[in-house]
């Protein structure tokens, strides 16, 4: 690996910093870069807690980032990406909410930001010819020069579902060195090294708090209405509520009712029994093709949620995007999440689920 430099993100964690260590003990030449999200001036409320990616940085986090660095033995970069945050994911994720639908922003941050403006800024300070991150997931590369990414080997940790926006461009420069690895081998590695201490939480939610809170709008009183019609209760805002909830609903009725639709135009909440939540078909809109450029006529297995199991079903491309026709009934199907197309362990494609 002699001669090839590798650039790491890190964010101070257990697995990006393992990440680093493994490709210096591999030979790479390695330097560590950390992206900079929370704009002191922004419009948006700091977090309730600080477990969150969209957080104020605190001097703390990147002095012990620095440190990890010093015990590799490698070069740390910050780059400020929080413009582009603010207006690419806080934005999307502001207007797709408003607009009844149920946002992904780990998936969009992913190719827009950490695979996109941090590496775009990245260059312009430093030179490297991989991008590598502590994701849980694989790639490989066919005979014709295609790149295809593929699950984990620790299924319970991977992570391609929100990889799966990636493009050719991105994954053919990208290395992820833990798709190999469990999670309890990369802890214990860490434990080796002494960079956190033992049994240290680092999962990280995309904004710890109200989601609600970074959306800047004042309540607004609207009907909770069953899928016949039936008016059953008020709410204070469509937009506090989300597809496939269960909890704090509020209403009264003969069997247990969930959220199946949000009429952002009238604001209104739709509920219905756990039968209104199943679906047999989707359609996709915006599909990236991963693995593959078409669909074969075989059965894949989709996900609708990153903590969903696949569910096989037919999939078949229909303008810009694709048709998904279930072989059993799927629940909870959410406009604005990612449905993802997997055959076996490879994500062949993936699109944003608009019906």
């Amino acid at each position: 690996m002699s001669g090839m430099k590798v650039l790491v993100g890190l964010s101070g964690g257990i697995d990006s910093s393992i990440a680093a260590y493994l490709l210096k003990k591999e030979g790479y030449e390695v330097e560590g870069i950390t992206m900079l999200v929370w704009k002191a001036d922004a419009p948006y409320p700091a977090p309730e807690g600080a477990n969150s990616c969209y957080c104020p940085e605190k001097k703390e986090d990147l002095d012990r980032i620095r440190e990890i660095c010093g015990q590799i033995g490698i070069k740390h970069t910050v780059v400020d990406c929080s413009d582009r945050f603010e207006e690419q994911i806080l934005g999307y994720f502001r207007s797709e909410y408003l607009s009844g639908r149920t946002p992904n922003p780990c998936i969009w941050c992913n190719r827009k930001i950490k695979f996109g403006a941090m590496v775009e800024y990245a260059r312009e300070v430093t030179s490297f010819d991989r991008f590598a991150t502590g994701h849980y997931a694989r790639i490989t590369v066919r005979d014709d020069g295609r790149y295809e990414l593929r699950k984990a080997m620790d299924l319970r940790k991977d992570q391609s579902y929100f990889l799966s926006r990636l493009s050719q461009e991105q994954l053919s420069s990208a290395l992820f060195p833990l798709g190999n690895y469990t999670k309890a081998e990369i802890r214990k590695i860490d434990e080796a090294l002494g960079f956190h201490e033992p049994g240290a939480s680092e999962s990280q939610d995309f904004y710890a708090g109200d989601y609600t809170d970074l959306l800047q709008v004042e309540d607004r009183p609207g009907r909770i209405v069953l899928t016949d019609g039936k008016v059953l209760g008020k709410h204070n805002g469509y937009w506090h509520y989300t597809i496939g909830q269960r909890r704090g609903l509020n209403v009264a009725y003969t069997e247990p009712l969930y959220v199946v639709a949000l009429d952002a135009e009238r604001n209104e909440v739709i509920v219905g029994t756990e039968q209104s939540t199943h679906s047999s078909s989707l359609y996709a809109s915006d599909a990236n093709y991963v693995s593959d450029e078409a669909f074969d006529d075989r059965i894949y297995s989709v996900k609708i949620r990153s903590a969903a199991k696949g569910a096989p079903a037919h999939v078949t491309a229909e303008g810009s995007g694709f048709r998904v026709d279930f072989l059993e009934y799927v629940k909870g199907s959410a406009p604005g999440q990612s449905a993802v197309v997997y055959d076996g362990d490879r994500v062949v494609a993936s699109g944003v689920i608009t019906a």
